[in-house]
């Protein structure tokens, strides 16, 4: 076996789907199918259950697929070892970024990188946390921007900066003439909410908790809808289907003819704390130092920066 077949059998460990898990390592579904056969024949188990287009991983393949992430890790740890000595800033650095972060940094962040350390190119994965964390684990990223609270599972960790929440309502509601509100205030209203796997769905369900149990379609009652992305939901708002929650970095500068955007009167208001986590493993931590004085540089509007 090789650590490329380690590294496909993780991957549809993890997207449970030949085709997805195929694209996610840039190979063809052939190859990868091939590669995953070849392993369960020098193995002599059965690894996934096949059906349709429904993949599960067997009781047996559940360990095994364990003991490829523990292999894989220490195998990016080698090499890891293997760059000291070298320019830690020499090189791609593998960053992942939650969906709700990614478009509202990335672009000031990429352009910093390239200012400050052009050596040192930016391979960026997108994704929700939990395949970020997955993906930090097994050393197919080598960092990624996340946001607080999640099981860190024994990462390093910088605090990057807080961000506070604003509230978006259409322009023609109500609630367009006031400046602030509270929590409390918007339980009369109906929420959209990002799709499950975001976090920070989760995050504006702790600021909004009522909002928990209209999603769940508890008591027969819809007070709650799901967009896709954050750019989703706000079009939602602005067509008069609701009000919601979003991150300051996602507010726009300019006006908005449609749209609203208010701040939470509560004290202190709900935010969120972005950080950089990475492997303790990972030995250039010049290039860590750089990502993070790169997002300091950054023009974030609205944002506290925590540079300690």
């Amino acid at each position: 076996m090789t650590l490329t077949e380690l590294r496909y059998l993780v991957a549809v460990a993890r997207e449970l789907h030949f085709g997805r898990a195929a694209e996610a390592c840039h190979v063809s579904q052939p190859t990868l199918s091939v590669a995953i056969k070849k392993l369960e024949e020098e193995l002599d188990v059965k690894i996934f259950e096949r059906g349709g287009n429904e993949v599960s991983v067997t009781a047996l393949g559940q360990e095994l697929v364990r003991q490829a992430q523990t292999v894989l890790e220490q195998a990016a740890a080698m090499r890891e070892i293997a760059k000291r000595g070298r320019d830690p800033l020499a090189g791609p650095l593998r960053l992942g970024v939650i969906y709700t972060i990614g478009p509202y940094l990335l672009p000031q962040l990429v352009r910093q990188v390239i200012e400050r350390t052009p050596q040192m190119p930016l391979m960026l994965q997108e994704n929700f946390t939990v395949k970020l964390l997955e993906m930090l684990r097994t050393g197919e990223l080598d960092c990624a921007i996340l946001a607080e609270p999640f099981p860190d599972a024994g990462l390093a960790l910088a605090p990057l900066y807080d961000e506070p929440f604003r509230i978006a309502v259409p322009s023609s509601h109500p609630l367009a003439q006031r400046h602030s509100l509270s929590a409390e205030a918007l339980k009369q209203e109906t929420m959209l909410l990002l799709g499950n796997g975001h976090c920070f769905r989760d995050h504006v369900l702790e600021v909004c908790p009522e909002f928990a149990r209209f999603a769940s379609g508890a008591e027969g009652i819809q007070k709650s809808f799901e967009g896709s992305s954050l750019e989703t939901i706000k079009h939602m708002v602005a067509s008069g289907m609701g009000i919601t929650v979003l991150p300051q970095l996602s507010v726009p500068r300019e006006p908005q003819p449609h749209l609203r955007f208010l701040d939470f009167a509560d004290d202190p208001p709900p935010s969120r704390r972005v950080v950089l986590a990475w492997r303790r493993s990972f030995t250039r931590y010049e290039a860590i130092a750089a990502l993070r004085n790169a997002v300091v540089a950054c023009e974030l509007p609205g944002v506290r920066l925590l540079n300690t």
